[in-house]
């Protein structure tokens, strides 16, 4: 059987693809590897019906309502390979506690995500997720009026520094000993009333899962509640092998009306595309992809004869 639509990922753009293409009768195959960039998170936020749920419940709820759909099936796995050419891909994969697979797809929808490249700071890893945040629209609610922290080891990052001032009146920027901070920089932090570290960090101190304080090479530890930060990330190997056009901040190019990426008849959703992620916004975006591929491959099926 060839499936109309392979989706790789399933997180909420993979899901929410996979739930309108099986309501539209397109035989879909949703490969879900497991891995989730939010894995440590306690809850998503800001998602309309479902803030606050934790991750694991909102992919059972996700996969739970596909299961109305006989068109939809999920494999968990992993998609080692795409090879061929719109309306005839050949996807490979390796299913969990199973063995290889080959299934031909008309079209490859990417929900990837992306990977985190965490800095080499002591303590960093074990707090990502549940001191150390990425979004302040996510998690900035939970710990408002506290003292914030935000790593700014990269001068483009200096204006979330401002913006957190929206949750809090204690703001502290970390520049690790990274770029020197431009004057006009630095005049622009002083007016919201922002403070400036510029010492190097040698480790975060947690209580548990709760950030305590930051230790430096020199001088005294800087007490803390929350850390945010927005560490570099990259492509997973799947993407990286298909040569796909990135812009220059290393996310998926695609087409602004068609979510079709450089290679035709592969699409991209989600957080692989653009650095303004969330799980809502991925969301949003596994249902534009989706219409976009559902009506060039009905128009194709219809116009070729091969709809029933």
């Amino acid at each position: 059987m060839t499936f109309d639509v392979v989706i790789v990922g399933g997180g909420p753009a993979g899901l929410s693809a996979a739930l309108l293409l099986g309501r539209a009768r397109r035989r879909v195959l949703l490969v879900d590897g497991g891995a989730r960039r939010n894995a440590a998170a306690e809850g998503i936020h800001g998602f309309v019906t479902r803030d606050g749920t934790p991750p694991n419940e909102f992919r059972r709820i996700g996969r739970e309502q596909l299961q109305a759909y006989p068109s939809v099936e999920v494999r968990d796995g992993s998609v080692t390979a795409i090879e061929g050419e719109r309306s005839a891909f050949q996807v490979s994969l390796v299913a969990t506690g199973g063995g290889p697979a080959r299934v031909a797809a008309r079209r490859v929808l990417l929900c990837t995500g992306m990977i985190d490249d965490l800095p080499p700071i002591e303590g960093y890893a074990a707090l990502w997720g549940k001191s150390i945040f990425q979004c302040p629209y996510c998690h900035g609610w939970e710990v408002q009026d506290r003292a914030f922290g935000i790593l700014v080891d990269r001068v483009e990052l200096i204006e979330l520094a401002v913006m957190l001032r929206s949750w809090t009146k204690s703001v502290i920027a970390l520049t690790n000993a990274g770029s020197p901070v431009p004057a006009e920089v630095r005049e622009r932090l002083s007016a919201a009333r922002v403070a400036l570290d510029e010492r190097r960090i040698r480790r975060l101190v947690a209580n548990g899962e709760h950030l305590q304080r930051v230790e430096f090479d020199a001088g005294e530890p800087l007490r803390l509640d929350a850390l945010f930060a927005r560490p570099p990330q990259r492509q997973v190997a799947l993407v990286q092998t298909l040569g796909l056009t990135l812009d220059e901040a290393g996310y998926v190019r695609i087409d602004d009306k068609l979510w079709e990426t450089s290679r035709p008849g592969i699409f991209a959703a989600g957080d692989l595309v653009t650095p303004v992620q969330s799980a809502i916004l991925s969301a949003a975006a596994g249902a534009r992809a989706m219409a976009m591929i559902n009506h060039g491959l009905t128009s194709e099926l219809a116009t070729s004869g091969l709809l029933d």
